[in-house]
C-alpha cells in the first residue's frame, strides 16, 4: 500500500518572505570532507560487495569525525605540523560465506584517493593519519539483506523531507561555492583554497553573500598581496552574482575577520586550503543536505545520508527520493509555488512503500486545486516505482550527498 496525501498550505512562499538564510559548504570544509568521503567509503564497498557476493551487504559508514592537526602558516609557505586524523566507524560486514572483506584497506584507500583528487595542497600520505574503528554488523540488521526481494527492507525508522524549487538565494549561494571552487577559477585565482564557506542573506531584494574563503599562503607574498588579492577575488564574485536580476541590491564580503596590521595572524591563510590542517574539525551529518546546500527557511530532516548503505537505510534513500518527488511535481504539475514532500518508513517494511508519502503544496492563488491534488499524486507514485534506479544511481556514485 503506499498512501499519498495531499495537503494545500496558505503559506508566503520562502523567496517572498522578507527574511531568508542560505548556507553552503565547499568541498575543502572539513564537514564536506568527511561527508564525501564515508559516502565514497559506502560507494565502494557496495561494488565489492556486489562484485564478489552478488549483493551489497550490511553496512553504515555514517558516524564518522575529521580531527584537525596543527599547522604554522607563513608569507610564501607554511608547513603542517602534525597530521589531521581521520577516524572511520560505525559497522560493516566483514566476513560473508567464510571470506575476509578488506573493510580497513577499503576505507583507508578510498580516503586516500578522494583526497588525492579533490584537495590540490593535501598530501594524504604526509598530512592525514586513519583510525578505522568499523566493527561488524548486528545479526538482526543483517539479516535484512539475506532475503531474495528485489527492493529490500528498511532497516530503520526514519524520516525525511524534500522540496522544490530552488528559490533565487538557494541557487546564487550554491554557484558561488562551485564557481570559486572550479578549475577555471582556480587557474585565475590559484590562491584560493577549496575550503569555502558561503553564507547568503536575503532582506526583500537585498543579497549579502558573507564568503570564508582559506587563502594557499604559499601564493600570498605578503599582507598588501593578501588584501589586493582579495578585492580582485572579491570583485570577480560581485560581477558573477549581479547578472541574476532576481536582486536590486548585491554586497559581498570575504573573510570578515581579517585585520590589517596584524601580519600573518590577521588574515586567513592555510598551507593546505584547508581549515581542517589546524583549526577546525569536520563530523558526519553536519556538511549540506543532499541538495547540495543547507537552507534555513525550510524544513530538514536529522538525518546524515553520508555513510549510509544505499539499498536499505532509508537515512539516505528518502532524502534523496523526497527531493526527486518534490522536482517532478513541481515540473509537471502546474498551479505550484512550491511542493514540501515527506516520507516516512516503518522499519522491516519494503523501502518502496513509506508508510506515509505526505505533500504539502503552496499553490498559485488562481489555482485548480483538485486539478492539482490529482496530478501530484501522480506524480509521486511515478517517482516512488522508481526507486530501484534512485538505488543503482546510489550505488554507481552517480549521485551525491553533499
Amino acid at each position: 500500500m503506499r498512501t499519498v496525501t495531499v495537503d494545500f498550505l496558505k503559506a508566503t512562499p520562502v523567496n517572498e518572505q522578507e527574511v531568508e538564510l542560505v548556507e553552503r559548504k565547499g568541498i575543502g570544509h572539513p564537514d564536506h570532507i568527511v561527508d564525501a568521503i564515508m559516502d565514497k567509503v559506502s560507494q565502494k564497498l557496495s561494488q565489492y560487495y556486489l562484485r564478489n557476493f552478488g549483493k551489497v551487504l550490511h553496512h553504515n559508514i555514517d558516524k564518522a569525525l575529521l580531527v584537525a592537526g596543527t599547522a604554522e602558516t607563513r608569507f610564501g609557505g607554511g608547513e603542517v605540523t602534525k597530521p589531521m586524523l581521520l577516524v572511520f566507524g560505525d559497522r560493516a560486514t566483514i566476513e560473508f560465506n567464510g571470506k575476509k572483506i578488506p573493510v580497513k584497506d577499503i576505507a583507508i584507500g578510498t580516503a586516500k584517493e578522494w583526497l588525492t583528487q579533490e584537495l590540490r595542497f593535501v598530501d594524504p600520505d604526509k598530512y592525514v593519519d586513519y583510525q578505522v574503528e568499523i566493527k561488524p554488523a548486528s545479526p538482526q540488521l543483517s539479516s535484512i539483506f539475506d532475503k531474495k526481494e528485489e527492493v529490500l527492507r528498511a532497516n530503520d525508522t526514519s524520516a525525511a523531507v524534500g522540496y522544490s524549487p530552488f528559490t533565487p538565494t538557494e541557487k546564487i549561494v550554491y554557484e558561488t561555492e562551485r564557481l570559486l571552487n572550479s578549475p577555471q577559477f582556480k587557474k585565475e585565482f590559484p590562491e584560493v583554497g577549496e575550503d569555502i564557506k558561503v553564507m547568503g542573506y536575503r532582506y526583500r531584494r537585498e543579497l549579502i553573500l558573507t564568503v570564508a574563503l582559506a587563502f594557499v599562503d604559499k601564493y600570498v607574498s605578503g599582507e598588501d598581496d593578501y588584501f589586493i588579492k582579495k578585492e580582485r577575488i572579491k570583485s570577480k564574485l560581485h560581477e558573477s552574482v549581479i547578472r541574476d536580476n532576481s536582486f536590486d541590491i548585491v554586497r559581498v564580503d570575504i573573510n570578515t575577520l581579517d585585520e590589517r596590521g596584524s601580519g600573518i595572524k590577521g588574515v586567513y591563510t592555510t598551507v593546505t586550503g584547508t581549515s581542517a590542517e589546524s583549526s577546525d574539525s569536520g563530523q558526519v551529518g553536519r556538511g549540506n543536505r543532499v541538495n547540495g546546500i543547507i537552507s534555513l527557511n525550510r524544513p530538514m530532516g536529522t538525518e546524515a545520508a553520508a555513510g549510509k548503505n544505499p539499498v536499505s537505510h532509508v537515512g539516505k534513500i528518502y532524502n534523496f527520493l523526497t527531493h526527486r518527488i518534490a522536482t517532478r511535481v513541481y515540473s509537471e504539475v502546474e498551479g505550484i509555488n512550491e511542493v514540501y514532500v515527506w516520507l516516512c518508513s516503518q522499519i522491516g517494511k519494503p523501502v518502496n512503500e513509506p508508510l506515509i508519502t505526505a505533500l504539502q503544496i503552496v499553490p498559485h492563488k488562481i489555482a485548480d486545486l483538485a486539478y492539482i491534488e490529482k496530478k501530484a499524486r501522480e506524480a509521486s507514485l511515478r517517482e516512488l516505482s522508481g526507486i530501484k534506479t534512485l538505488i543503482k544511481d546510489l550505488i554507481e556514485g552517480n549521485l551525491s550527498v553533499c
